[in-house]
């Protein structure tokens, strides 16, 4: 099996723990107004290439030395597209001892499917997932998705008990709202897989590639959100997640620090 290739990057060390092979798929059903690799969309591209399972593992080999404390993460575009192909990926990798990270919005979730995804999240050791907002009006605006699939995928990880951590991209004046950050705690504090929380403040890092890519950017006039803006929203989102803690679970765990969980 082989799957379409954006790029590999061999010494990635924010997408999972460790130093890490990310390998990013070609292809993503998502539209958000501010994705930094919009060139990983199209899925028919003629720039992605095709490699094998056992040709990733032949690039992983080559700096396995750097790998001690990593692993592999397959994100994207949307790795969820070409769910096969990461099942076999996984499969390999774990069954040499590889710690597997995938890295996801989980817009593909289908419920009709999910003896695959059960299958993959046998095989996954981490789930990075990326939440653009907790309202479904917002959201469709911001991704031209909907949401529902997103919370479906974030249920059944708990569900099966793979460890998750989920991030959110803070952008001034549209997904800055303290009631629907404390709205995404009280969700999040459902999942009992939850390890992390990471609330990101949107940069204006990719806005050539739109040029590059005569792609209108639907975020021209917003600016870059700071440090302590983002600060400020995931202190709402773990209240959110201890509010829920405090009426379903007893005792609550105290997060160490702003974002662990």
């Amino acid at each position: 099996m082989t799957g379409r290739i954006h790029s590999l990057e061999t010494m990635g060390t924010v997408d999972g723990p460790g130093m890490r092979m990310v390998v990013f798929l070609q292809g993503c059903p998502m539209r958000c107004a501010y994705c930094h690799n919009p060139d990983t969309w199209n899925e028919e591209s003629q720039e992605a290439k095709f490699m094998t399972v056992e040709e990733i593992w032949q690039q992983y080999e080559r700096n396995r030395q750097f790998y001690t404390n990593g692993g592999i993460t397959v994100t994207g575009g949307e790795a969820l597209m070409q769910i096969d192909f990461v099942i076999e990926l996984f499969t390999y990798f774990s069954e040499r001892n590889v710690h597997t990270c995938l890295d996801t919005s989980g817009i593909c979730f289908d419920p009709h499917q999910e003896v695959a995804y059960r299958k993959l999240l046998s095989v996954t050791s981490l789930v990075i997932l990326d939440i653009k907002d907790i309202d479904p009006t917002v959201h469709k605006w911001l991704t031209a998705q909907p949401l529902e699939p997103i919370l479906q995928f974030a249920k059944l990880t708990a569900d099966v008990n793979v460890p998750i951590w989920v991030r959110h991209v803070v952008v001034p004046t549209i997904t800055d709202n303290a009631d629907r950050h404390y709205r995404l705690g009280f969700f999040l504090g459902s999942l009992r897989n939850l390890q992390a929380v990471d609330c990101l403040p949107y940069h204006v890092m990719g806005v050539a590639k739109y040029k590059e890519l005569g792609i209108t950017y639907r975020l021209d006039s917003i600016p870059a959100a700071t440090k302590d803006l983002a600060a400020k929203a995931s202190k709402t989102v773990v209240e959110g997640i201890k509010a829920y803690r405090r009426h379903w679970w007893c005792p609550i765990k105290t997060p160490t620090n702003h974002n662990q969980v």
